[in-house]
């Protein structure tokens, strides 16, 4: 199922939470809004659900107008962040509870609903735990219950709003590929909601980048690594050098040094230079083209040697990632050629 969104906006008094947002997911893919705290990207995702309204603007389902339709009413799977199981029920009434609820009319019979179930806790790989209740499970445990009990219902689209926000590190990391083959066996359009950015670029077809309410970036994990289209998007996504450069007759000042920088040098005024730690290589000293550094540590790590360095006339140190082989020592001179790089203008 497709989802459009028109210039959504959402006020909390003077708070702007969302300005004038539009997207569109495509059928059955992986969709996920990251941001920092407060970037608007839980609005964004209650607003689509129907737990929340908007000021201005319009939420489609295939093309048709779901703005003023009740949750209830959507057939939307939500999984929050903090399970929100019913303690007093077992795992089995927890995940047959959307089917229970509803009207006679429309309400499945007993047989149907347990098959439902013992279905449902085989896909999340947790047979046999139907009678027990939600304090004897672990946190991943519950977790998956509760996705299960999202998908009782047979929703046509899934959200999820920080799924693994509760969970240490490790139970995280093995959710990740088990949510993500659980999306592809569904075929479910998913959208979901995360503050960490290796968890988008891991599991997402698409990310939606977001920043003050507003939509920064929608790309591909590779586009926002490798395309940013903003500093935010750089800097927000992976390791990023942000060094202050002046742009001035096809070059680009650098601290004391000059940088021929190519096409992006070009223009006139202040900007802002992003490089990733491993998109350098060594040149000769003195390079028109690179960046002389001081190295003030070195230290390998695999197959790479990470550096902290220094240029001459800026304050922050900046990282980098050498072959491990690359003499570099505390105190050494390099000169460091970016292959990769975005210059942002700035005011």
């Amino acid at each position: 199922m497709s989802i459009t969104v028109e210039n959504i906006s959402r006020r909390f008094g003077g708070f702007t939470a969302l300005d004038r947002v539009s997207l569109e997911t495509r059928p059955g893919e992986f969709l996920a809004l990251l941001g920092p705290s407060g970037s608007g990207k839980t609005t964004l995702l209650r607003t689509i659900a129907g737990l929340d309204f908007a000021d201005e603007g319009h939420v489609l389902f295939e093309g048709q107008d779901m703005t003023d339709t009740p949750a209830a009413e959507r057939r939307i799977g939500f999984v929050f962040q903090n399970y929100a199981l019913f303690r007093h029920m077992t795992v089995a009434q927890n995940i047959a509870f959307g089917l229970t609820v509803r009207k006679r009319r429309d309400r499945p019979g007993k047989a149907v609903i347990a098959a439902k179930v013992a279905e449902l806790l085989a896909l999340i790989q947790l047979p046999g735990v139907g009678d027990r209740f939600p304090a004897q499970l672990s946190g991943g445990q519950r977790q998956r219950v509760a996705l299960a009990r999202a998908l009782a219902i047979e929703p046509r689209l899934l959200l999820l709003d920080e799924p693994f926000g509760a969970l240490d590190a490790q139970v995280r990391k093995d959710l990740r590929g088990w949510l993500r083959r659980i999306h592809d066996e569904t075929g479910l359009t998913s959208i979901f909601v995360t503050h960490d950015q290796e968890e988008a670029l891991e599991l997402a077809d698409r990310i939606v980048v977001m920043r003050g309410g507003v939509i920064e970036q929608i790309g591909t994990p590779h586009e926002v690594q490798a395309e940013p289209a903003t500093a935010f998007v750089s800097s927000f996504i992976g390791e990023t050098n942000c060094l202050p450069v002046a742009r001035g007759n096809g070059l680009a000042t650098v601290g004391q040094g000059l940088a021929t920088l190519g096409d992006e040098a070009q223009g006139q005024g202040k900007g802002e230079l992003h490089i990733r730690p491993h998109d350098v290589e060594t040149a000769q000293a003195g390079a028109a083209d690179a960046l002389s550094v001081t190295v003030l540590t070195s230290r390998p790590i695999g197959r790479s040697r990470r550096i902290t360095a220094q240029i001459a006339g800026l304050a922050d140190p900046l990282t980098f990632d050498l072959p491990v082989e690359t003499p570099a020592e505390a105190g050494d001179s390099l000169s460091l050629r970016p292959t990769r790089y975005r210059i942002f203008a700035t005011t």
